[in-house]
């Protein structure tokens, strides 16, 4: 009878082809009753090795021995247990030596120190059974997606004067699950909590692909932040960087002497590319996504870099250092096809998790099926969009008009694929300013341009995800090194703002028509995308027969008879309005019902006439959809 964590030879054949999704299972160390086993992938090596604190760090003491022609070694090494930390020795075949962290480690130690942990995967008793049943048989594309982007180490301090100190996974976990339930956001994503050795790299240069990172905790603890969220009704969704990894020695680079994991630099950002085309590398990574979505529960992956991945000279300008596909074009099919079978591993295994793709080029079909020449992901980030929005906040208000296209291009293509509108943290890092930091105007002006981006992004069809930070108006940049600043909540524009961003959530959370239908045609109409003479847009957003109107004023000056088309008779009243004394504005909202009368608008035979603040937004909801 074998042992259980002992790769047998189906499943050495099945990684040798690309075809293995639980390495998590076999390899990497598992404790047993007596000691640990141990699996690694070094091919071609002279021998490997086990070291750690169960040996005196004797390299000697513990060797693994090799599973046939697999390039997989094994042994186990008794009296090593659970919180012992280890590193593998491996003889290359030159004779050198390498001391390098477990590529299948469930936990490592907390940097600046490198070697790997052993830990149990056992021993946590879930409590989110309800959430998981109803995921699984819900569809994502007709609920509301209102996601709030952290990095977790500088989403909150406890020392503010020591940069290294963090709160662990359970203590975010509590504060996290009440906020952002306070606050009406439906998911959280987590800037990569892989483990990684270097804070600076915001965790997108990892060396563990499956361990949480040991800044926060233990696996346990990550457990306990994940059901946490779910019992509080908020998704989790991970960054996850398949595309490439760091240099770091310890790490996956040159692991056994020789290119391995990698087949050559990451030019663009001093790294190494995963060779995507050799088969223990696919099975590797799928087995690395398919660890978090299982024994985490994670809900959402969203893929760092795909750009990178699909082109193969991603970053390279030197002519002479191109390379080129079979055909003779830059694409890499190793790459497309890693992607398809990424997504199809995702969508067979875990019905009601979604896959999102950060993918910045005119790359066709990312939200299609593969059987219809697509990737697969469930959703793009619109990276478009968010350079053409942030590009017209940034414009004075006297040239606005003259680029009011940057507002409207966007419903060009936006049924194309599945869109994620973000305004993410790569917006507001290395002098680009803060989303507030960029609005012109006066204090006033300014405040009231974020809340009219925020209702912009709210309104437009699409998931939305915000960077942490942006809803109260953080006007420095994001410092991964610093927490947010908290105390601007002391003051009152800082307040109102945030008390804005949690009502406009709560708004488009009660709203069908703004998310209900939010991925294709029929859930969108503009009303008017031309008036760039006022620098206003008006458009229907529906849900069926439930439908919202929302008119958007960019500039200063207001109105108070503004008419606008409607699509049928009756009694209308203001859903919100960005303008409001409590949020912050001048005070100029609807208070009373409006009723529409027989004068055709905008296509409409219908129209109402409504106040429209200066640098503010109305959404116009018809009275009888909420009796429904």
């Amino acid at each position: 009878m074998r042992n259980y964590h002992k790769p047998s030879e189906i499943e050495t054949d099945l990684f040798s082809q690309g075809a293995f999704h639980d390495c998590h299972k076999v390899f990497g160390a598992h404790p047993v009753k007596s000691g640990t086993e141990f699996a690694v992938w070094a091919p071609g090596a002279k021998s490997v090795r086990v070291a750690g604190s169960f040996n005196d760090w004797d390299r000697d003491a513990d060797f693994l021995e090799p599973l046939a022609s697999s390039g997989v070694w094994f042994g186990f090494v008794p009296g090593a247990a659970e919180g012992d930390i280890y590193k593998y020795v491996i003889e290359t075949d030159t004779g050198e030596i390498l001391y390098k962290a477990d590529p299948v480690a469930f936990s490592a130690q907390v940097r600046p120190e490198t070697a790997s942990v052993i830990a149990k995967l056992t021993g946590y008793r879930w409590t989110d059974s309800q959430w998981m049943e109803e995921r699984a048989f819900s569809d994502h594309f007709k609920k509301p997606l209102n996601i709030y982007e952290v990095q977790l180490g500088s989403w909150k301090k406890p020392d503010s004067d020591n940069p290294e100190s963090t709160y662990n996974f359970r203590e975010l976990a509590d504060m996290l699950a009440a906020y952002l339930r306070e606050m009406g956001y439906t998911h959280i994503e987590l800037m990569p909590i892989t483990e990684h050795p270097f804070d600076g790299s915001w965790g997108y240069q990892t060396t563990g692909y499956f361990a949480p990172s040991s800044r926060y905790g233990s696996p346990k603890d990550f457990k306990y932040f994940v059901n946490k969220l779910h019992r509080a009704g908020i998704g989790v969704i991970m960054d996850w960087v398949p595309g490439h990894f760091c240099r770091d020695e310890h790490g996956l680079g040159r692991f056994n002497g020789h290119m391995l994991y990698e087949n050559y630099d990451h030019r663009e950002w001093g790294t190494y590319r995963f060779d995507l085309g050799k088969p223990e590398v696919k099975s590797f990574l799928l087995s690395s996504a398919k660890y978090w979505l299982e024994q985490y529960h994670v809900d959402g992956i969203r893929v760092d870099g795909v750009s990178s991945m699909l082109y193969l000279n991603f970053g390279v300008e030197n002519p002479e250092e191109k390379r080129y596909n079979r055909y003779g074009t830059e694409e890499d099919p190793d790459a497309v096809e890693f992607l398809r079978s990424f997504n199809k591993m995702v969508g067979e295994e875990f019905p009601g998790v979604f896959t999102a793709a950060e993918e910045t080029t005119s790359w066709p079909k990312v939200t299609y099926p593969p059987d219809e020449g697509g990737l697969g992901f469930h959703y793009k980030w619109d990276t478009g969009w968010m350079s053409d929005t942030l590009r017209y906040c940034g414009i004075d208000f006297p040239w606005r008009r003259e680029n009011h296209g940057l507002l409207t291009f966007s419903m060009t293509y936006d049924f194309d694929e599945n869109y994620i509108l973000p305004l993410d943290h790569d917006q507001v890092v290395h002098g680009k300013l803060s989303l507030i930091g960029r609005m012109p105007g006066d204090y006033a002006q300014k405040f009231a341009g974020l809340r009219i981006l925020n209702m912009y992004q709210m309104c437009h069809p699409g998931g939305k995800l915000n960077f942490m930070g942006s809803e109260f108006g953080q006007f420095i940049e994001w410092r991964y090194y610093e927490g947010l600043e908290w105390f601007l909540l002391d003051y009152d524009s800082h307040r109102q703002i945030q008390g804005f961003v949690k009502a406009m959530n709560k708004a488009y959370l009660s709203d069908k028509a703004l998310w209900g239908d939010s991925y294709s045609r029929s859930g969108f109409r503009w009303l008017d995308a031309e008036n760039a003479s006022q620098s206003v847009l008006s458009f229907i957003r529906y849900a069926g027969d439930d439908f919202s109107v929302a008119v958007l004023n960019m500039c200063p000056e207001s109105y108070h008879s503004y008419r606008i088309g409607v699509p049928r008779p009756g009694t209308y009243r203001e859903l919100i309005n960005s303008d409001a004394a409590e949020f912050g504005g001048s005070g100029m909202i609807n208070e009373k019902t409006v009723t529409a009368e027989a004068i055709p608008m905008h296509g409409c035979d219908w129209s109402i006439e409504i106040k429209l603040p200066s640098l503010g937004g109305v959404i116009m909801k018809p009275v009888d959809s909420e009796r429904k």
